[in-house]
């Protein structure tokens, strides 16, 4: 006789939505992300874009790092890499002064960039595989600075620091999604593309650490030496953990400047790193939904310190100003909850998110 609410076998553990609790709430979260275009401003919906695109480089750090335990600080490196590839393939090929080849095609100039940047990855991936924490750290950040020297002098691809050229133009079926239509404008457009490629490359990696290699990740990353003894490929896993966060590190760069249009070299550089490292441990590490949670949040973190000079008026929103600027304000917060979390809780926002759920399980037992 079956029991409910209880696995009877392997296959229902692993399963995607293996609760009704996990069902409905899906359900739910479908529904209201689907209408969220129709109750907000386009303001706020080019933010939550940005923060469905962020969320995809979020997965693929929290890939390396979170699930095979290799520190990485190159993340930068691998968005320049597909933000890069995406705006030539797209580019003008009637243009003197940058590459472009004029492919408009989503499909096409997005696959290519994951493609090109996972490439890179798993040439870096031999030499990382041989490295691990401090040591592998290092090797990464210089790949950082590697790419800020690249982008500063290869002007036809880059067009210059203060320069820059024209993101990539995105166009799928005969729509358009950089110029407004008339039915949905420009925002509600990017929002609901973004949204449907976070799905997707959530859903893909969801099911990758489900699958054996995620099995084998999780056993490099707790213990190396002992996965190895038992039988699991250490260089292998490490190098495919490795090009598959690079793919889709050089998919997030494809799309990040799409909504407003626009490649700056300066902008990839350790900050943007530490911002992804960021949402990795705010959200949660080597969760999927920790990787989401942790990129909205950060996504929306200047939106909040943006509005704090009309309450605080000492805080100026100019950064030429002196005295405290919002900009501070982001760093100073950056590095103070990045601390708090590993502190207090190291498992992020999701761990929060488990406790609530444990406390509401257990009710009127919790304590």
């Amino acid at each position: 006789m079956s029991r409910p609410l209880l696995y009877l076998s392997y296959k229902q553990d692993m399963g995607l939505l293996n609760t009704p609790a996990k069902r409905g709430w899906t359900f739910v979260l479908a529904i209201l992300a689907v209408l969220l275009p129709f109750m907000l401003t386009d303001d706020l919906l080019v933010v939550l874009a940005t923060a469905c695109v962020a969320s995809i480089g979020a997965i693929g750090l929290n890939i390396v790092t979170g699930y095979s335990g290799q520190v990485s600080l190159g993340h930068a490196f691998f968005l320049a890499i597909g933000a890069y590839t995406a705006a030539a393939l797209s580019g003008d090929p009637d243009s003197t002064r940058l590459i472009g080849f004029g492919i408009t095609s989503l499909p096409i100039w997005l696959l290519a960039a994951g493609l090109v940047a996972g490439l890179a990855g798993l040439i870096v991936a031999p030499l990382a595989a041989r490295l691990r924490g401090l040591y592998l750290a290092v090797v990464t950040l210089g790949l950082v600075f590697l790419g800020e020297h690249v982008a500063k002098h290869w002007r036809e691809l880059t067009g210059g620091v203060g320069v820059g050229r024209p993101a990539a133009v995105p166009e799928f079926l005969g729509i358009q999604f950089a110029v407004d239509g008339e039915v949905f404008t420009k925002a509600q457009k990017q929002y609901l593309l973004m949204l449907v490629l976070l799905v997707i490359f959530g859903v893909l990696a969801r099911n990758l650490v489900r699958s054996r290699i995620g099995r084998a990740l999780a056993a490099v990353r707790d213990r190396d030496l002992a996965a190895e003894v038992i039988g699991v490929d250490v260089t292998r896993y490490k190098m495919i953990a490795f090009a598959v966060s690079s793919f889709y590190a050089g998919v997030a760069g494809a799309l990040l400047y799409v909504m407003i249009g626009f490649v700056e070299p300066g902008s990839f550089n350790l900050a943007m790193s530490v911002q992804y490292i960021a949402m990795v441990l705010i959200g949660g590490v080597a969760t999927i939904s920790g990787s989401v949670l942790g990129a909205l949040f950060i996504t929306l973190l200047p939106r909040v310190t943006r509005e704090l000079p009309a309450v605080l008026p000492f805080i100026s929103s100019s950064s030429a100003a002196e005295g405290i600027t919002v900009f501070q304000v982001e760093a100073i917060l950056y590095g103070l909850l990045i601390i708090g979390f590993l502190i207090f809780e190291p498992r992020g926002l999701f761990g929060i998110w488990i406790r609530i759920r444990t406390y509401w399980k257990s009710w009127p037992f919790s304590h």
